[in-house]
């Protein structure tokens, strides 16, 4: 079955006609376009995490495709590309997951013990410059005494815990969907290659010129700046404090470092983790050690974020350092963490645009 098309007369030689047609015209593709938007907007994240993934790696991919061994095998590119980010996503949930249920028998024994026993007030608490009377009441009144009959126990009834447990298993669930979607998106980024990339440059160029072009790559620059300034940051930061956990005795050190540095990928999370490891050594009567992990992290996380990582970052894209600081911390805030790496690209076109003013 065919479709005929209507003939009409022939109004094309009227300018005002023709200047209505366009304008038509254009609203009609970009009420398509708003509408296919709407429709696969459940998924644009994962699309947008697969695109800053395959800009941080496509030099990589642009050496292999280069290399004799796998001309001419573009699948095989791109599936080994993306099983190593799935693995190097998925290892460390991994890892964390086998030690959790290797840790299970002593964390249920320990927890038996509490409901029996309480949690026993820590020494240091005595010896607090202000506040002991206080923390050591509530503690006394919540923690000391067998967990079962806590107040703060027995405010957890079940039915809260069984609504959370629900909420977090279908939110994983959707978790685990759009990453396989977002696995599935690099991998056919991987495999389309640079018949993507020059093909998303001519619809740039022809949309809006050379400048738009220029622009456009300038941002992925950006991009990838940025993930390499908090990767490598953040492997630096897990590393070191990875090697002062171990000198401080901490339990489960270089699994601790390998958290570390996921959370130091994040700027200013760091802490959250050598906090938590300078508390356990804290109740465990370790008090200088504690406070010597505090100290060297806080020097490690200042450096990194207020030097390393701008450096990283502002020479890619050639973004000055407050610029970059605005840029990462904005675009967490705006975005959450996809706005990691959209702040800074956004920074740059600031930074163009401001530029290309000025000259003229």
């Amino acid at each position: 079955m065919s479709l005929r098309l209507p003939v009409l007369p022939n109004k094309a030689a009227s300018p005002n006609h023709r200047k209505m047609q366009h304008a038509a015209l254009a609203v009609l593709y970009t009420a398509l376009v708003l509408l296919a938007v709407w429709v696969v907007r459940d998924f644009i994240r994962p699309v947008v995490w697969a695109a800053v993934v395959a800009i941080a790696l496509w030099p990589l991919l642009r050496l292999i495709e280069g290399s004799s061994w796998f001309r001419g095998r573009a699948t095989l590119i791109a599936g080994c590309l993306t099983l190593a980010v799935s693995l190097l996503l998925l290892l460390p949930l991994g890892i964390g997951i086998a030690q959790a249920s290797n840790e299970a028998h002593d964390l249920i024994v320990w927890f038996r013990t509490v409901q029996e026993n309480g949690i026993p007030l820590p020494h240091f608490v005595e010896h607090l410059p202000f506040g002991a009377h206080q923390v050591t009441a509530w503690w006394q009144a919540n923690l000391a005494q067998p967990l079962r009959e806590s107040p703060a126990i027995k405010s957890l009834h079940g039915a809260a815990l069984m609504t959370f447990s629900r909420h977090f298993g279908m939110h994983a669930a959707h978790g685990l969907m759009l990453f396989g979607f977002m696995l599935v998106t690099l991998f056919i980024i991987f495999r389309a290659g640079s018949r993507l990339s020059d093909t998303l440059l001519k619809g740039a160029c022809r949309a809006f010129g050379d400048d738009g072009a220029k622009l456009v790559a300038q941002m992925a620059k950006a991009v990838r700046g940025t993930v390499s300034g908090l990767v490598v940051v953040g492997l630096g930061e897990g590393l070191l404090l990875g090697v002062a956990y171990i000198l401080a005795s901490v339990p489960h050190a270089a699994l601790l470092g390998l958290i570390t540095a996921l959370a130091a990928m994040l700027p200013f999370c760091a802490p959250l983790t050598f906090c938590a490891a300078a508390l356990w050594l804290l109740l465990n009567g370790s008090l200088a050690s504690a406070i010597a992990l505090v100290v060297f992290g806080f020097v490690v996380v200042f450096i990194a974020e207020h030097f390393v990582r701008p450096v990283l970052i502002g020479n890619s894209a050639r973004l000055p350092f407050l610029l970059v600081l605005f840029g990462i911390l904005g675009g967490a805030q705006t975005f959450g963490l996809l706005g990691l790496f959209i702040g800074p690209a956004l920074m740059t076109v600031l930074m163009v645009l401001w530029s290309e003013w000025v000259r003229h």
